[in-house]
């Protein structure tokens, strides 16, 4: 302290002041620094609470991450179900509000979806609840959709002029998908409207058909021609060939008759073409309404197996192998895997293939049923027409052998004809008729036959009655006998025919017989010689001129018949002239 001199008392003093401020400046700094403590304490504790609320909001954020991913995960299946439960305004305004029409086309397919969605879920609470509702709109829907087709099959019963072909082809195939839906959801509406078309379709092809039919038998009564057999005891003959009326064994042949022809008193037509003309009417006519029942009331089968399963089948060996490889405890040798797997593969295909052709039976019939519905009076009348022919009453006349054979030629034409355009039951009808035919056939064959064995036995005369036929009785048989083997030949089928043929020579044989008995009345051997020249010569120019080309094996060996034993009458000639 002694060291301490005034000058420094007197420093300090004057330095006192700032000393004292600075004394201050500490102690405020201190007091900041105990405030800045206090706040840094209290933000660490406020930093901790901020961290945990943040946690928390990760927390949150990853529980509304989970829950938008589960409902965008549903979102699809969801929109899915509420389009497929809910049945759209404009739809259910349509078909409430509007009448059967185009646009019907595509919203009952829609409905049908809808309403097939809403009873596949009928877990869904919202399906329970709108059941009922489809249900309703479903039964107006079926109600309207009756009223309608009968609504089109009425003018068929009103007006027999209407054009079943243009009703069926332009109108119901076109709308056909609304009567699938009828048929699927709605079995009874659709059997009443199949039984209504089956009437109605069966009282208009029965009226036209009776109409047409009854022209038919009114030309035919005026258009008969004698039947005269080869054995008859006459004189007449006509040695031309009818080729125009043999043209009506092909269904290329003649214009068909029609009905209003009947009123045109001099018109004339043969059985046989008035036979063709109703049988290509009714072919036309069947074929087109079996075409219009198998597409028109087909049934749809979601189970019925088809062939492209079959196919499925052949090709999974690779596939059937490596199962049957794999199940198996213990290897087995190759060729048994191969052995089990085609055995495997085999039976599936011919189950399936089984399963089809039973399906495809089942279906045939039941097409064939509605069809026989609806054409059996059109049947029952041609099959009545055909026996008039075959059997007339007293005051017609028989058809001979040639129009019997040309109806049965074009018989088998129209029935390889239905056989192409599919028309099952038809067949079986033509086949009714052939059989019916050709008895008559058989029958009026053996007719000629025994005419000429009774005009033989009648020339060749007995021991109290001298034979007396002329000799011109005996060329006309030998020319009917050429015009009836010139015709048979015109007709003759693809196929060889024995009991045809069989007939001929039997005519043949007893003519033979004739002209021989006849000859040997003759007793100037040349005039003998002369006569079966000349009556063999009349054979050979009709068998010359007939319409088959003598080309024809059956032409070459009848005429070769005939020419050997006309030569042979020449050189009679010539040896008893010489």
């Amino acid at each position: 302290m002694a060291s301490i001199t005034a000058e420094d008392i007197s420093f300090y003093r004057t330095k006192a002041p700032e000393f004292i401020e600075l004394h201050d400046q500490v102690e405020t700094s201190l007091d900041l620094l105990d405030n800045l403590e206090t706040f840094l304490s209290t933000f660490q504790t406020d930093l901790t609470s901020v961290a945990g609320q943040i946690s928390e909001l990760q927390r949150r954020s990853k529980e509304i991450e989970e829950r938008l991913k589960g409902r965008r995960r549903i979102e699809r299946p969801l929109a899915s179900l509420i389009a497929d439960l809910t049945v759209p305004p404009e739809l259910a305004t349509l078909l409430l509000d509007t009448n059967v029409g185009e646009p019907w086309l595509e919203a009952i397919p829609q409905f049908e979806k809808i309403f097939d969605s809403i009873k596949e879920r009928g877990r869904v609470k919202a399906s329970k609840d709108l059941t009922e509702v489809a249900q309703a709109l479903g039964l107006v829907v079926a109600t309207k959709l009756r009223s309608f087709f009968l609504a089109l099959l009425q003018p068929i019963r009103s007006n027999m002029s209407t054009n079943m072909q243009v009703l069926q082809t332009s109108v119901l195939l076109k709308y056909r998908t609304l009567f699938k839906y009828l048929q699927r959801s709605h079995p009874t509406v659709a059997t009443e409207l199949q039984r209504a078309y089956t009437g109605t379709a069966r009282t208009y092809y029965e009226t036209g058909f009776r109409r047409y039919i009854r022209g038919l038998t009114a030309i035919k009564g005026r258009s008969g021609e004698p039947f005269e057999l080869v054995g008859a005891n006459n004189e007449r003959v006509e040695t031309e060939l009818k080729v125009a009326h043999l043209e009506n064994a092909s269904l290329d042949g003649p214009a068909v008759t029609m009905a209003f022809m009947a009123d045109e008193k001099n018109y004339k037509e043969p059985v046989e073409g008035l036979f063709r003309s109703l049988v290509i009417v009714v072919m036309d006519n069947a074929s087109a309404e079996y075409s219009f029942i198998r597409q028109f009331f087909n049934r749809e089968d979601q189970n019925e197996p088809s062939a492209s399963r079959a196919t499925s089948v052949i090709g999974d060996d690779d596939h059937l192998e490596s199962v049957n490889e794999s199940s198996d405890a213990e290897p087995r040798p190759r060729h048994h895997t191969l052995a089990h797997r085609r055995q495997s593969s085999t039976s599936s295909v011919v189950s399936v293939r089984s399963a089809i052709l039973r399906k495809q039976r089942e279906e045939d019939a039941y097409f064939a049923e509605i069809w026989k519905q609806v054409m059996e009076p059109v049947l029952q009348y041609t099959e009545a027409f055909v026996q008039s022919i075959i059997n007339p009453s007293l005051l017609e006349p028989k058809p001979s052998v040639v129009p019997i054979l040309t109806m049965i030629r074009f018989n088998e034409a129209a029935y390889q004809e239905a056989g192409k355009r599919g028309c099952t039951p038809l067949e079986t009808f033509l086949v009714g008729l052939r059989i019916s035919l050709w008895p008559t056939f058989q029958s009026e064959m053996s007719a000629h036959v025994e005419s000429l064995k009774k005009l033989a036995d009648a020339a060749t005369g007995s021991m109290l009655v001298r034979g007396n036929i002329r000799d011109t009785v005996v060329r006309a048989a030998a020319q009917r006998y050429a015009t009836l083997f010139s015709a048979m030949l015109a007709l003759l089928g693809e196929e060889e025919e024995p009991m045809l043929f069989l007939n001929l020579s039997r005519l043949r044989q007893e003519l033979t017989r004739l002209i021989s008995v006849q000859a040997g009345k003759v007793r100037d051997p040349t005039q003998k010689a002369i006569y079966l020249s000349t009556t063999y010569e009349a054979v050979l120019q009709i068998l010359s001129n007939g319409p088959k080309p003598n080309t024809h094996p059956k032409a070459q060996t009848e005429t070769a018949f005939w020419r050997e034993r006309e030569e042979e009458a020449r050189r009679r000639i010539a040896s008893t002239q010489g």
